[in-house]
């Protein structure tokens, strides 16, 4: 299932794969075509002779033409899309180049160019002049005519959406959008309000007394997804416990613990091959399992304006803007606890975020980077209040808090100016009385547009 899911994401993030169906797409429709004009044959198409009445030569020069032309027009989108890369390489930060990679719109494109080119081949190769066997397919012909215009107006769209997409807030909407779908997809049980609902200070069982077995990593790379299904399965099949030494997103390196199982003999090959099996390693990380990927990148982007090299105050508060917006949909949702049971048997222990790693993931490092710059401190107080104010779980409020109290003595230790000093320590203050005060009820969070 991991390979699976890895397979997929890659195919879902290539160059080539939309293009090749696209491109069989258009060797089906050319043959199509040339089917429906050997069938039909030539009368009913005399009835319009200046738009069918291409004879061979025409035909196979205006072919000629579109393909060529559509051959220049895919290094065009070729080097447009290289350029954008480059840019937003540089800019943002390398880690993005993914989100440009899986942009459906890209792909599409590049699929529509290259497929009137081989849709041009197909139907120039069916062509014949002379007297005796002349064939021109002419309907096909007219249809290679039609592409071409409209490839011209897919070529304006992708200039525009080039021009739109390289812009710093669309780049970082994308990711927040990214990272809010896979939010409600690995956690989308609303967080309870009893007591025992805020599992994030929940510690497994005491099992020091076990005797553990290590399964090793086989191979090495970052943790792209966890098949948990598998690990529970394997833990009851064999009835035992398993502990993840490590977690999605975190990087494996062969030979070193991957899992522990509570095993009174050596684990049967099959178990081991289960259990490595059951994690699937990349290259890279991927939002799909890893909704801290999403925060680490646009944490990066913030991290490269608040630079002395870029200065870009505004960049960073809109990254923190869309922090806010995550968390605020984080705080409202159940993350499961570290122990696993099933009818009532402990069977796995993981290896996961939790509600203060992901805040502190979030702004620990552009609080750092932040130092001196109130406009930032004030944006991330802000956001501290607006998470806050959609939660009644004390263990979480108390998190943020915390965040709130590091966010005073950044401004204390690094704000120069003594208006800025004030500025600042009356936002706080609001901030902690809203803090302390009961928390209101908590809507709904609306999806980002």
């Amino acid at each position: 299932m991991t390979s699976l899911k890895s397979i997929w994401g890659n195919l879902r993030s290539s160059f080539w794969f939309i293009p090749a169906l696209i491109v069989a797409d258009s060797i089906v429709l050319a043959v199509a075509l040339i089917d429906a004009d050997s069938r039909a044959g030539q009368t009913w198409m005399a009835r319009w002779p200046h738009l069918f009445g291409a004879g061979a030569a025409g035909a196979r020069g205006m072919l000629s033409t579109i393909a060529g032309s559509m051959m220049t027009v895919v290094g065009v989108t070729f080097s447009m899309t290289l350029i954008t890369l480059t840019l937003a390489s540089s800019q943002y930060t390398s880690r993005i180049l993914r989100n440009f990679m899986r942009d459906r719109v890209t792909q599409v494109v590049l699929g529509i160019f290259a497929g009137i080119f081989t849709y041009c081949l197909v139907v120039l190769r069916t062509i014949r002049g002379g007297d005796d066997s002349a064939f021109v397919p002419s309907l096909a012909v007219t249809g290679g005519v039609v592409l071409a215009i409209g490839g011209i107006g897919v070529l304006i769209f992708f200039i525009h959406h080039i021009a739109s997409s390289i812009q710093a807030s669309h780049i970082i909407a994308s990711v927040a959008r990214e990272t809010l779908e896979a939010i409600d997809r690995l956690f989308p049980t609303a967080l309870g309000q009893g007591p025992d609902a805020d599992h994030d200070d929940q510690a497994a069982p005491a099992l020091s007394e076990r005797k553990w077995c290590i399964i090793p990593v086989k191979g090495m790379g970052y943790i792209q997804n966890v098949d948990n299904t598998a690990l529970l399965r394997l833990a009851r099949e064999h009835k035992t416990i398993v502990r993840m030494e490590l977690g999605v997103g975190e990087f494996a390196v062969a030979g070193t613990p991957l899992v522990s199982v509570v095993l009174e003999s050596p684990p049967a090959k099959e178990l081991i091959s289960g259990l490595q099996a059951a994690f699937g390693l990349s290259r890279y990380r991927t939002v799909e399992q890893d909704a801290a990927f999403g925060i680490r990148q646009i944490v990066d982007m913030a991290l490269r304006a608040l630079s002395p090299g870029s200065n870009d105050t505004t960049t960073g508060i809109v990254c923190v803007d869309y922090l806010r917006a995550i968390l605020a949909r984080l705080v409202a949702r159940n993350i499961p606890s570290s122990p696993r049971y099933e009818e009532g048997q402990l069977r796995v222990i993981a290896s996961g975020p939790t509600f203060a790693s992901l805040v502190a993931e979030s702004f620990d490092q552009i609080r750092a980077s932040g130092s001196g710059n109130v406009a930032i401190l004030v944006r991330m107080l802000d956001a501290v209040q607006t998470v806050a104010s959609l939660t009644a779980s004390p263990g979480r409020r108390r998190v943020l808090r915390d965040h709130a109290h590091w966010l005073a003595e950044t401004a204390e230790r690094t704000l120069e100016s003594p208006r800025d000093r004030l500025q600042f320590e009356t936002r706080h203050a609001e901030v902690r009385a809203a803090l302390a005060a009961a928390p209101a009820s908590t809507p709904d969070q609306p999806a980002i547009a």
